[in-house]
């Protein structure tokens, strides 16, 4: 506002107090996501190398939580209707997430290559390890970062990558989608709060702020009010 409008008074820092400080997010494109998996695919091991590449693309095309996914079991899976179940997550709530086909196939490739690689798991989970267990998040997470460094994704970048920051890009992904098409935001707003799981729409506003692309759109906006207000 200051910056369309000279008068505009900014309050002098801690004048307002906050209880929570949020990371700044790492904004993943495309490239950078196809690039972490690429990178996953040269893991040395097959079975890991295809287990962290469709786990990658997973939370990139769906914002999940790491540990959603993580503690996703082969039951949870519809493959006629394409929904994966979301069991008693954060806030112990249930969810369905609607997958686009292509997620889809990708999940039934990896299927059909862990029954192969891992016959007899000792777990119901979607996705194993070498040892037939269900994946752990400090592994999940050391694999996730190693890609990144391999990779040069977020080479140069001020904040960091981390595997959580795929759940943000999504979402602003989704916002980005929306603006382009000329819909109304705010009223789908909901729709994507319940996608991702929140306990309400106001934990998604933070995500308009998320991205530099998201504040053009929105200053676009304004702009725009203001001259069909102008006299």
């Amino acid at each position: 506002m200051a910056g369309i409008d000279p008068r505009t008074e900014i309050p002098p820092a801690g004048l307002i107090g906050y209880r929570q400080h949020r990371r700044p997010p790492f904004i993943f494109s495309a490239a950078d996501v196809a690039a972490v998996m690429a990178q996953a695919r040269l893991i040395r091991w097959r079975l890991p190398a295809v287990t962290h590449e469709t786990l990658i693309g997973l939370l990139a095309a769906t914002g999940m939580r790491v540990g959603e996914a993580i503690r996703l079991d082969r039951a949870d899976i519809d493959w006629s209707e394409g929904v994966l179940l979301i069991r008693r997550s954060k806030f112990t709530k249930s969810r369905q997430v609607a997958l686009h086909p292509s997620a889809l196939d990708a999940l039934r490739r990896y299927a059909h290559c862990r029954d192969q690689l891992q016959p007899l798991p000792a777990t119901p989970g979607f996705f194993v390890s070498m040892r037939g267990t269900r994946l752990i998040y400090q592994v999940v997470q050391e694999v996730f970062r190693n890609c990144c460094q391999a990779s040069s994704v977020g080479a140069g970048s001020a904040v960091r990558p981390r595997i959580h920051d795929l759940r943000h890009s999504f979402a602003v992904g989704c916002l980005l989608q929306w603006y382009r098409e000329g819909v109304e935001v705010q009223a789908r707003l909901p729709w994507l709060s319940a996608y991702l799981g929140h306990r309400d729409p106001r934990s998604t506003y933070w995500y308009l702020s998320a991205a530099p692309e998201l504040l053009a759109h929105a200053a676009g906006l304004l702009d725009r009010a203001g001259e069909a207000g102008a006299p």
